[in-house]
């Protein structure tokens, strides 16, 4: 079966299909170049998708992902990513083993094809070109032929008629055979240029054509062959992909089996306990007898402020009614002091690990800076070691100012885990609701702290003798604070991002009102508006107060 020989008179049919047969190859790598958008589209929605769900970095949310549903949440998530990568992967492979390898074939196969159709067409040009010379040999010795005819009748003609002269008749006979000579040169050239169209019509039917058309059905059977590899190659790269994919599939179920509700509950107490005891029972009142009673410190009636009697306050320990304690509110304080025990000393332990984490970042650079330094000295054409002290000596003072922070915190984490006694002090700025502070308070603090719903509480006053309230003070503690005065203003000498809770974010330049002097601790406490207020760094704002404004000098 060959083309050569079944398909000899073919010529432009062929041309034709093969033609043909490269469009179908440039169709099927536009169909595989769409495939690979189709993937990376693919790829980049799930990715995207992923990304929209992760957790946000220093929100309520990260948080959540203690919880062993939300971190198998997170592990599909990420497995998420690397599914989408293989979709990647599957793009990457079609597109350089498919579409760039097609691509390239295409152009080889256009030149090739070119070529034999050139040489096919030059075979068709010089049998053409033959044959135009054997129908011109063929027709001069017509001609000739029947002009050495002519010319013999003349002759004969002139050679019977008595009255032409002599010279006549051979001028007569001399020109037929002119012409009969002419007719055998032209015989015979014509005889030369058949035997030669014969023999390339030959060679072109049985040989040139042939070997071109052989030529042409083997470069087409190439391009059959390729596109079938190709679709092998297609169906490979999805396949080699299939066991990561089944991977990431088996991470997702890994981590979904990894799911600990027993786990999952414990957190939920570590993340809410707060370290009080449950309410005592409350003591029963005998109305009956005609004595003087005191309200009972349990009753209900000594929270609603009926009658408003003397209220007595005693060491032991008092039932919690968190109905009725006031929440408090405003800017959560730099020690947490608002959060229950056990959620303190999370709170402080944390923020005791930040810094140290920040100390450790600071002095690391501070080292770096220092061998830069010493580099510079070494090698003065480097750089100027002066330039260096300043930068220096404020990683230094970051340092002591994040160490004496460190240490700050440090100590009320003390404070909360019993390791040193109670700040008196800070206790009585943190609670308005007594005249005076009685030493009993420090030994009973856990017991002496009433707990409110959203897991704030306040100092409570405990005292055995002397020490009385008045129903009218304690009343006044459940009336709305009213919003602190201002005492002056300030303005941000930089621009400083709040992330901490209690902190307030402010841009450099920006003018707002100061509230509460710094204390000593660093902070001062501002305000931007009704709703906006909370602690900036006293150093990174320039305070200006007011020496009329009320209490701008009541701070202890």
């Amino acid at each position: 079966m060959s083309w050569g020989t079944e398909l000899w008179d073919q010529f432009d049919n062929l041309e034709k299909h093969t033609q043909w047969g490269i469009d179908i190859l440039e169709k099927y790598i536009k169909f595989v170049k769409e495939r690979t958008e189709i993937e990376l589209s693919y790829a980049k929605q799930l990715r995207n998708l992923a990304k929209k769900y992760q957790p946000k970095k220093n929100s309520k949310e990260e948080e959540e992902y203690r919880y062993t549903a939300c971190k198998a949440f997170l592990s599909t998530l990420n497995e998420m990513n690397d599914y989408a990568g293989q979709h990647e992967v599957i793009s990457e492979n079609m597109t350089s083993n498919i579409t760039v390898e097609l691509a390239r074939y295409v152009q080889e196969l256009k030149q090739e094809r070119k070529s034999y159709f050139h040489d096919g067409r030059k075979a068709q040009q010089h049998i053409e070109i033959c044959w135009k010379q054997l129908e011109s040999s063929k027709r001069r010795f017509e001609r000739d032929c029947k002009e050495a005819d002519r010319a013999q009748q003349y002759f004969e003609k002139m050679d019977a008629d008595i009255n032409v002269t002599k010279a006549d008749v051979e001028k007569a006979r001399q020109q037929a055979q002119v012409r009969h000579q002419m007719a055998e040169d032209s015989k015979a050239d014509y005889s030369s240029i058949l035997q030669k169209f014969n023999h390339e019509q030959h060679e072109y039917y049985y040989t040139h054509i042939p070997n071109i058309f052989q030529k042409i059905q083997e470069m087409e059977e190439r391009r059959i062959v390729r596109i079938g590899e190709s679709m092998k190659t297609y169906a490979e790269v999805d396949r080699q992909v299939i066991p990561i994919i089944g991977k990431c599939l088996d991470e997702i179920v890994k981590a979904a089996e990894s799911i600990d509700q027993k786990n999952d509950s414990q957190l939920v107490i570590e993340a809410y306990k707060s370290g009080f005891e449950p309410p005592g029972d409350i003591e029963f009142e005998d109305y009956t007898q005609p004595m003087k009673r005191t309200v009972s410190d349990n009753s209900l009636s000594n929270f609603r402020g009926e009658g408003k009697p003397e209220l007595k306050f005693g060491g032991k320990s008092k039932g919690k009614l968190w109905p009725f304690i006031k929440k408090n509110k405003g800017a959560t304080p730099e020690d947490f002091s608002n959060l229950p025990p056990e959620q303190r000393r999370k709170k402080l332990q944390q923020k005791v690990d930040e810094l140290n984490k920040e100390i450790q970042k600071e002095m690391d650079q501070r080292d770096a800076i220092t061998k830069m330094k010493d580099v510079y000295l070494k090698n003065p054409q480097m750089g100027d070691p002066a330039s260096l002290d300043h930068k220096l000596t404020e990683v230094s003072q970051n340092i002591e100012k994040l160490r004496l922070e460190a240490q700050k915190f440090e100590a009320w984490l003390a404070e909360v885990e019993g390791r040193l006694p109670a700040r008196s002090e800070q206790a009585r700025r943190q609670s308005g609701m007594f005249d005076a502070q009685n030493p009993a308070t420090v030994n009973s603090c856990a017991q002496d702290r009433e707990s409110s719903p959203d897991g704030s509480y306040t100092e409570e006053q405990s005292q055995e003798g002397e020490g009385k309230v008045l129903a009218t003070d304690f009343d006044d503690e459940f009336d709305e604070e009213e919003p602190l005065p201002a005492i002056g203003t300030c303005k941000a000498l930089y621009t400083f991002e709040g992330q901490n809770e209690g902190t307030i974010s402010v841009a450099e330049g920006e003018t707002l009102y100061v509230i509460e002097e710094d204390k000593g601790d660093g902070w001062t406490r501002i305000r931007r508006n009704e709703d906006e207020e909370g602690y900036v760094p006293t150093s990174y704002v320039e305070v200006y107060l007011d020496k009329n404004a009320k209490g701008a000098k009541t701070y202890i």
